[in-house]
């Protein structure tokens, strides 16, 4: 029988709102309230429960050791519930978007994974990227122990693949971003170590200094990958909906030190 064990999570948890807000594209789909999830080059499935999350070990790396992993990756320490009662009670466009999007956490992703995975995003759909994700892990094809399920390629795995294996993922002009990006984490031009180390300005700068990384996921990588909560991803919905409710620019001085949170928020009700 696979061992289980439960993350308490403060203000709650919703596994299908987390995996449908964009930042993650690995999540295998059970039910609305259960995924499998592979991660740190672990397998595990994750399920809802009352007051928490669910974890079970689903490849043979996992140990109960492990709970502060996941703790961290589920961002389970943070109360949710006091972040959503934050919006001005005049603005009832966020107010409300902060009830719908209730249950969305700020999951802490490997920060290379992360990186790379949207570094893919650009210009392309959900369905799209997690497809290009899938064959890019295929290509390398080295699988989580005792599953079947495929790692994420480390960084010397991806810069040692061949330009035509890259390209056969369907990432398009996006290979040799991808393939400079590697490069640079395997000769240790850049490490996730020294990243954690700098504060926002400087890690969105650096993330910015690689070929293919501009604003956008230089900020999606921070906040997903380096759990920098107060900062805040602009897309093509996020725009829209900052052209409409807040004359283009969101009062971001308003929601210190959390506005990746109310971003998620507003993605949820107009990121569809």
């Amino acid at each position: 029988m696979s061992e289980s064990l439960i993350i308490k999570t403060k203000g709650g948890a919703d596994l299908g709102r987390i995996e449908r807000s964009g930042q993650c594209f690995r999540w295998i789909y059970v039910s609305d309230d259960e995924y499998v999830i592979p991660a740190f080059g672990r397998l595990i499935s994750a399920r809802e429960k009352r007051g928490g999350i669910e974890i079970t070990f689903l490849s043979r790396n996992c140990k109960p050791s492990d709970i502060s992993l996941w703790e961290r990756y589920f961002d389970a320490h943070l109360d949710y519930s006091k972040i959503r009662k934050m919006p001005d009670a005049s603005d009832s466009f966020l107010s409300d978007a902060a009830k719908e999007g209730e249950g969305i956490r700020i999951i802490c992703q490997d920060p290379f994974e992360t990186l790379i995975t949207f570094i893919i995003s650009q210009r392309k759909s959900i369905p799209a990227i997690k497809t290009s994700v899938e064959r890019l892990c295929e290509a390398v094809g080295r699988k989580i122990p005792g599953t079947d399920v495929y790692d994420f390629p480390s960084p010397a795995e991806l810069f040692k693949l061949k330009s035509g294996v890259l390209s056969s993922c369907g990432l398009g002009y996006r290979a040799p971003y991808i393939h400079g990006a590697a490069e640079a984490f395997y000769h240790g031009d850049l490490s996730a170590e020294h990243l954690e180390s700098l504060d926002d300005e400087e890690l969105l700068n650096t993330l910015m200094s690689l070929n293919g990384v501009g604003v956008k996921v230089a900020n999606c990588t921070a906040l997903f990958g380096f759990h920098r909560l107060d900062l805040f991803p602009i897309d093509v919905w996020i725009q829209r909906a900052l052209d409409t409710y807040y004359d283009g620019r969101f009062p971001l001085e308003k929601y210190h030190p959390y506005n990746g949170i109310m971003q998620q928020y507003i993605f949820a009700v107009r990121g569809r």
